[in-house]
C-alpha cells in the first residue's frame, strides 16, 4: 500500500469537536477501504493567506495515511463535496516523517520562547529611527527630460 500526507482545511465556524468529527469520518473511510491512518495533527485554527467562500481563517489537519489509491480518492471526493472542508491536498510519500511535523515544531519552538512571533534580541526602533548613512556627494542635480525646465 502507498503512503500518503494528507492535509485539509475546514471552515472557521466549526468547533473542533466538528472538526474530530470529520476526520473520524475520513478515517472510517480509509478503515473500510482496507487501509490505516496513522499520526493525525490539528493544527488548530490558522489565517488564510486570501479568503476562500468568504472565510479568513481555517482549521489545519494533517493526517498521515497508508491505504490503497482508491481509498484517497474516496476521501478526496467526500471532501470536494463536503461544505465544511475549503481545501484539501494528498502527498505521496515514499516514508512517514516520525515525530511532530514542522507546524507543530514551529508551535513548540514558539511557546520555549515565550513569545508570538518575535524578532529574538532586535532593538526596538520606532519608523524614524533608520541610520541611512553617509550618502557621499551626489553631484549636480540634473533636471528630466520632458518636464518643465528640463532639456529640450
Amino acid at each position: 500500500m502507498a503512503l500518503y500526507e494528507h492535509v485539509f482545511l475546514a471552515r472557521q465556524d466549526l468547533s473542533q469537536q466538528q472538526v474530530d468529527a470529520l476526520v473520524e469520518h475520513y478515517k472510517g473511510i480509509i478503515t473500510a477501504a482496507g487501509g490505516s491512518v496513522g499520526r493525525v495533527e490539528n493544527w488548530g485554527l490558522k489565517s488564510l493567506t486570501y479568503r476562500i467562500n468568504k472565510n479568513r481563517k481555517a482549521y489545519y489537519t494533517l493526517m498521515d495515511i497508508t491505504a490503497p489509491s482508491a481509498a484517497v480518492k474516496e476521501v478526496e471526493r467526500q471532501q470536494g463535496l463536503s461544505e465544511d472542508v475549503l481545501r484539501f491536498m494528498t502527498i505521496k510519500v515514499e516514508a512517514h516523517e516520525e515525530g511532530v511535523s514542522a507546524m507543530m515544531q514551529k508551535r513548540e519552538e514558539r511557546s520555549e520562547r515565550g513569545e508570538r512571533g518575535g524578532f529574538g534580541d532586535r532593538p526596538q526602533r520606532s519608523f524614524g529611527d533608520r541610520d541611512r548613512g553617509d550618502r557621499g556627494d551626489r553631484g549636480p542635480r540634473r533636471p528630466r527630460e520632458g518636464f518643465e525646465g528640463g532639456a529640450e
